[in-house]
């Protein structure tokens, strides 16, 4: 049983003794890929040159179950070898795994297969070994009977290749059996086009939810919008697909990471392939974009942005590494430090080298308790490295673009745009102060704030030699979740006013010619409008099916009055503006309002109201979540499609729109893969020069 793990074989693989497969297409794969004696399998992996990646070998060999193998004594003695060129099929090879012209076979280039150690230069790292279960079916888990692996593995940390072209990664393992990896190095850019890049994230952002923004923030007369958003205008306007390498529904911590460093991983996995060891600090890493950044780029600044918890899958993204996004803590402490500094059994010769700017949300992961590094003071020990900290929009305004700054705004994840600006008592008797003193963060900053003064402090502290900065739009994928379309909707017209803010203020600095900006989402929700809802007599009626007749499809959809002012009716043609100016709905309590649905969703009742409270569409019943009957009692039920394990909506298919403006935008025109966009980032950046 073999197993190479990283950049050849990316599988989710349980933990040893918490073993769990939740879903049938998983426990498939598993066996699949862990079939015994069966054909050689292809593995792709991209790196772009000189980025550094671990690459972790794996042999396994079941002690039970379908694919029990020799009693469970696993090979010990596998060999490890790269050879280069187009590779059209293999011969016999060398078992010491050095290769050798009689052993090449058909490779077409005539180049031997090199023992791995000597092809990267390092000392052949030390024999690891571990035992690990899993459960191979739903059958196997009702009976509690799991299947128990022996692991011998060894892993190389920390290498790159510099030449361009194609490899072929070969391990040998009982006697004579072979897994083959392909490896492909792009050629990189040989002129960067861009001194600074502004990467913004709309998570969970899809063209509907963007078509429905548009709807309700911009005037429409006769068809045809009066104003335009920001995304609108962009240079270029792509697509990407978002699948993981296991699942083609993807969560934020995997998206992120094909963004962040060109490589397919797993769901909850942060710039790691997933080996089947205990620890989660010690999985296979991947150079991110901001430690590339900060490694080839002398003298660059690196700024995160997130309206998030900080150490969330998004942001973590830029520099974490850990096979588990929930290691949050963990997360912020790397920030500050290395994954050296988590787990120091491995070298890792690079990092993000403490960004000059931090802004967010989490502040429980730097108060002193159990979710901080440690329950260490985090908040001291980025005092004690040279950080400004600084709790509200006030203190943020006012702090100096000079020094290091952590802005770090309420406990959990920062209040929405709605709740801010049209329902700020919701900020209130929360207790979420950052300092820990137990008073409310009502003095909040938005995405457009902390974005300005991000792009401030990376532009005085680059001094001429660039700046990188991730800016996420966190709860536009938060809000969705929860099935609080209106919440949704104005994060993203908030990012999408951060853009337009961006571009003026870049323009005004001299900046903006030399800038590449893109936005983009890390995965899609199965969101769209299908029609309009007359809220009023919707909510008059006594019966679901007299309700139903509230809602306006075709001819009867009629328009919104997120536009007019309040009392005129939908068709009133005057512009106006409501308290927050143009670009965003002049009215948030319309009486016609925008009939929309989810694919993917608990049970659970509508009344297309904006809500006066975040949403908590289902809650915890017999045998599962159930609907909410507190939640829009005056609302008609739709019934769920997710099992009752789900409590909110999750994650689609869909692919997402890329916009893309400045220098090397042109790139992002067309269809591509989302771990195409790393690249052409990289590319734009000159960073493989």
């Amino acid at each position: 049983m073999i197993n190479v793990m990283n950049p050849c074989y990316d599988k989710k693989i349980p933990i040893p003794t918490c073993a769990q497969i939740c879903r049938s297409d998983e426990e498939k794969m598993m066996a699949n890929n862990y079939r015994i004696g069966g054909p050689i399998i292809s593995h792709l992996h991209e790196d772009v040159q000189r980025q550094l990646f671990d690459v972790r070998l794996e042999v396994h060999a079941p002690i039970n179950g379908s694919e029990a193998f020799n009693s469970g004594k696993v090979d010990e003695q596998f060999s490890f070898c790269i050879e280069s060129g187009s590779i059209s099929g293999h011969g016999k090879r060398n078992n010491d795994g050095k290769g050798g012209n009689s052993g090449h076979g058909n490779s077409g280039s005539g180049n031997a297969c090199q023992n791995a150690a000597r092809f990267f230069n390092v000392k052949e790292p030390a024999l690891e070994k571990w035992t690990f279960s899993y459960f191979e079916d739903l059958f196997a888990q009702d009976a509690q009977q799991p299947t128990i692996v022996n692991v011998a593995s060894k892993v190389f940390r920390g290498v790159q290749i510099s030449k361009p072209g194609q490899y072929s990664a070969i391990l040998t393992f009982n006697g004579k059996s072979q897994t083959v990896a392909r490896w492909t190095v792009r050629t990189s850019s040989k002129k960067r086009t861009a001194k600074n890049v502004l990467f913004f994230i709309g998570d969970g952002m899809t063209q509907s939810m963007i078509t429905a923004a548009r709807l309700i923030g911009h005037k429409s007369i006769n068809g045809r919008y009066q104003t335009l958003m920001q995304l609108d205008q962009m240079d270029a306007i792509g697509v990407q697909m978002t699948h993981s390498i296991d699942s083609f529904i993807t969560d934020s911590a995997n998206s992120a990471t094909a963004l962040f460093t060109g490589k397919k991983s797993t769901v909850s996995a942060l710039n790691v392939w997933v080996d089947s060891s205990a620890n989660s600090f010690d999985d296979p890493k991947m150079e991110t974009i901001g430690e590339l950044f900060r490694r080839r780029r002398k003298g660059g600044a690196l700024g995160i942005v997130s309206t998030a918890i900080i150490g969330d899958a998004t942001p973590a993204a830029v520099c974490g590494h850990t096979r588990n996004r929930n290691e949050e803590g963990a997360i912020v402490f790397e920030y500050l430090n290395s994954p050296e500094a988590i787990n120091s059994t491995f070298t890792w010769p690079t990092g993000c080298q403490q960004p000059d700017v931090i802004l967010g949300g989490g502040a429980e992961l730097f108060l002193p308790n159990h979710s901080s590094w440690q329950g260490q003071d985090m908040y001291k020990a980025f005092e004690q490295k040279g950080y400004n900290v600084v709790f509200d929009a006030n203190a943020l305004k006012k702090t100096s673009a000079k020094d290091r700054t952590l802005g770090i705004f309420t406990i959990g994840n920062m209040a929405v745009w709605v709740d801010r600006n049209i329902l700020p008592q919701n900020l209130k008797g929360k207790k979420t102060s950052p300092n820990g003193d137990g008073t409310d963060a009502v003095n909040q900053p938005g995405l457009k704030d902390m974005t300005l003064k991000a792009i401030d402090i990376l532009h005085e502290r680059s001094k001429g030699n660039g700046w990188f900065m991730m800016s996420e739009a966190a709860s536009i994928d938060k809000a969705m979740h929860i099935l609080d379309y209106d919440r949704a909707l104005g994060e993203l017209l908030e990012l999408d006013d951060t853009v337009r803010a961006t571009i003026q203020h870049l323009e005004q600095m001299g900046e903006l010619d030399d800038t590449l900006i893109v936005v983009t989402a890390d995965h899609g929700h199965g969101f769209d409008v299908f029609g309009s809802a007359d809220t009023k007599y919707l909510t008059s009626q006594s019966t679901d099916p007299l309700r139903r007749r509230g809602v306006g499809t075709y001819q009867t959809s009629g328009l919104s009055e997120f536009q007019v002012a309040p009392g005129s009716l939908p068709q009133n043609d005057t512009i106006v503006f409501g308290p927050q100016g143009p670009s965003f709905p002049v009215q948030w309590q319309p009486r016609y309002k925008l009939a929309a649905g989810f694919g993917a969703n608990p049970d659970h009742r509508e009344n297309y109201k904006l809500e006066l409270t975040p949403r908590v569409p289902a809650v915890s019943g017999t045998g599962g979540f159930v609907l909410n009957t507190q939640d829009n009692p005056d609302g008609f039920t739709i019934q769920g499609t997710l099992p009752l394990t789900e409590p909110q909506g999750v994650h689609s298919l869909t692919d997402v729109s890329i916009f893309a403006h400045g220098p090397g935008s042109e790139a992002f025109r067309g269809v591509q893969n989302n771990i195409d966009i790393f690249y052409k980032v990289a590319d734009a950046l000159g960073l493989g020069v």
